[in-house]
């Protein structure tokens, strides 16, 4: 394992570490500094993305003929390194990372040029039709139909905890085409837009707080809804749950390990203002040890970012060893908020929208308490899903003990 980096390599991330100074500006750093989950609402959201976008940043990871920008594996992963260390917000995966991998290895030519140069410069914001009601990890029970009449397919079932619904113009979803054989052969993935005749978007509130621009999750309803079949169908008909596996390599292998470092920070902050009996927190025995005990794993996180990182640039794929980073990236996640929680104690308490909206007006001097409570407690509830979602940490269990150990 080679993780040493060039002359060119440093001299890429001094390029990034400037660009960010200058781009994150005062604007989107006030927002982030307020957000339950990392993103910004839509309008700050699109405005971040575009100056990646337009300093050729905003898919790394995508092949130069689709506008990627080129970059080694090495600048990918110092890339990614430098903007969660600097705590910018991440870019909405749906279009970016996961739609569009699934495009460009199964999609047609049409579709290609349809929607990708859209999605490279978010013109378009996806969401994701997976989940439903009786449907999460066991996703291949899946029951939204979608029936052959014509030329079209008529949809009729609903999706559930899809992630922004209410801000998209497309959806990617799995639907049953077809009842014969075992449940993930009749499977399909479809593409259309979110304005079509039939689709209704339901919010659905959340313990962390509908604070205003961050609504995020919903169910969505789908009644005789109709699309045209040539226009919606991504490669072959019933071949979805093999699109759909290939789709979650994507959405499961996050770097998680400067991303948590920027958390742990945060902690270590709060844990130096707030005293327990006269002294700071920071130097309470308890506190200080669950401080080194999430140190040591994020570090090992790393080094096994950074092993499949050295794998990625021999030109290896990642496989099932995502799920191993999903399932402890998630759950260092939420063993971080808790720990910010327990720092920022009863400053935690107070309802989240008092504190959203008086922070968001950066009216801070008229805070009855201090800037780092504004969403302690809604980013400890926000991430308790972080371990369910893109296929519950049960599920990645079983996944790494039979694809990775053989078991």
């Amino acid at each position: 394992m080679d993780l040493a980096f060039t002359a060119e390599d440093k001299a890429f991330q001094t390029e990034v570490r400037d660009w960010i100074a200058e781009a994150y500006t005062p604007d989107l750093r006030a927002k982030s500094a307020v957000s339950k989950n990392g993103y910004l609402d839509k309008e700050g959201q699109i405005a971040w993305q575009k100056k990646l976008y337009e300093k050729g940043w905003v898919a790394p990871n995508w092949p130069v003929e689709y506008g990627g920008p080129g970059l080694t594996a090495s600048q990918r992963y110092i890339l990614n390194m430098e903007l969660s260390a600097a705590g910018t917000p991440p870019v909405s995966p749906m279009g970016l990372a996961m739609v569009a991998p699934v495009l460009m290895a199964f999609g047609s030519e049409e579709q290609k040029a349809k929607y990708l140069p859209p999605i490279l410069r978010s013109d378009v914001w996806w969401c994701q039709g997976y989940s439903e009601p009786g449907s999460g990890s066991d996703l291949a029970s899946l029951q939204m139909s979608a029936v052959r009449d014509g030329d079209d397919y008529v949809l009729n079932g609903s999706k559930i905890w899809t992630t922004h619904a209410q801000w998209a113009d497309m959806i990617f979803c799995l639907v049953r085409t077809s009842k014969e054989g075992k449940m993930q052969e009749g499977i399909s993935f479809i593409i259309f837009p979110m304005t079509l005749p039939g689709i209704k978007v339901s919010p659905l509130p959340t313990l962390d707080g509908p604070a205003e621009g961050q609504q995020e999750i919903n169910q969505v309803f789908f009644e005789n809804v109709r699309v045209p079949i040539a226009e919606a169908l991504v490669g072959e008909e019933n071949m979805g749950w093999t699109y759909a596996k290939y789709l979650l390599q994507f959405e499961r292998g996050n770097a998680y390990a400067s991303g948590l470092r920027n958390m742990l920070s945060k902690a270590r902050k709060i844990a130096g203002v707030v005293e327990k009996e006269g002294a700071p927190l920071s130097r309470d025995a308890d506190f200080a040890r669950k401080m080194a005990q999430l140190s040591i794993k994020v570090d090992s996180l790393d080094a096994t970012e950074q092993r499949i990182f050295s794998a990625l640039a021999a030109g290896q794929a990642v496989g099932p060893e995502s799920s191993m980073l999903k399932c402890q990236g998630s759950e260092t996640q939420q063993a971080i908020t808790e720990l910010v929680l327990e720092a920022a104690g009863t400053y935690g308490a107070p309802f989240v929208q008092d504190n959203w909206a008086v922070a968001r007006a950066g009216a801070n001097a008229d805070l009855a308490f201090p800037a780092f409570s504004v969403n302690a407690a809604p980013s400890y509830f926000n991430y308790r899903k972080a371990s369910i979602y893109a296929g519950s940490n049960e599920i990645q269990r079983n996944i790494m003990a039979k694809m990775v150990l053989g078991l």
